[in-house]
């Protein structure tokens, strides 16, 4: 599977980002989540809404981060305004998309305990998967041979039974509970062996246990692999 990913400010649709100044973690989540905003809905965030995703509560601090970003050049803003946030030197409208990070499956379920991204990456679409894919942190049991470290993350891309390979590595919720499973596929049938632990193989047509969820198309590596963790705010 490919390695590497990026983030708004690696993905090459920023203008001049070599010579940008660097941004600190909550910085660079904040930017990230206003361009995974405005591609999902054509206009910004407010400050409430952000402030939300990042679980600041002082409207406050927000409000800093916002100007930290706009003295560093990468977004205007018009402090009169709850939206007024114009983001600097990166092409919407490009071939990339913005993909939630989870840091466990369960989160990233409809539902899910934390019901919140720990932050965005923004990823060619040809990379990205399919509308619905996300990103979560691997577990090391997913992949033979040490192939996981520390930090990495899986796309998960939505796929249907159909589409289904011989040895793919795939996302299943089984009786409700989201899990790992590597497709064994024959003539007559396919069954799901779990990932990293002891278990019977579920088959595919028990749909009233079992959930396809997506199947597993990119592992990416970050130098800084805390980069995605939710941040620590003092409010």
């Amino acid at each position: 599977m490919p390695t590497g990913q990026k983030s708004a400010m690696s993905s090459g649709q920023i203008s001049g980002a070599a010579a940008a100044p660097a941004l600190s973690e909550i910085e660079r989540g904040i930017l990230d989540f206003i361009v995974f905003f405005l591609r999902s809905n054509t206009y910004q965030p407010s400050i409430r809404e952000i402030g939300r995703q990042f679980g600041i509560k002082s409207t406050k601090t927000v409000s800093e981060h916002l100007q930290a970003l706009a003295d560093k050049g990468y977004i205007e803003r018009d402090p009169s305004r709850s939206r007024g946030v114009r983001i600097l030197g990166i092409d919407l409208n490009a071939e990339s998309v913005s993909l939630p990070c989870f840091q466990d499956l369960r989160d990233a379920m409809p539902g899910g305990r934390a019901g919140k991204a720990e932050g965005h990456i923004t990823l060619d679409r040809q990379l990205a998967g399919g509308k619905g894919a996300f990103m979560v942190r691997a577990p090391r049991d997913v992949l033979p041979n040490g192939a996981v470290a520390d930090g990495d993350l899986l796309v998960v891309a939505p796929v249907v039974a159909e589409e289904l390979s011989d040895g793919e590595v795939i996302v299943a919720r089984v009786s409700g509970i989201p899990d790992y499973f590597r497709v064994q596929r024959s003539r007559s049938q396919v069954l799901l062996h779990p990932l990293g632990r002891d278990g019977v193989p579920s088959r595919m047509d028990e749909p009233a246990s079992l959930v396809l969820v997506g199947r597993v198309t990119g592992l990416y590596r970050r130098v800084d692999p805390g980069s995605f963790a939710k941040p620590s705010v003092a409010h």
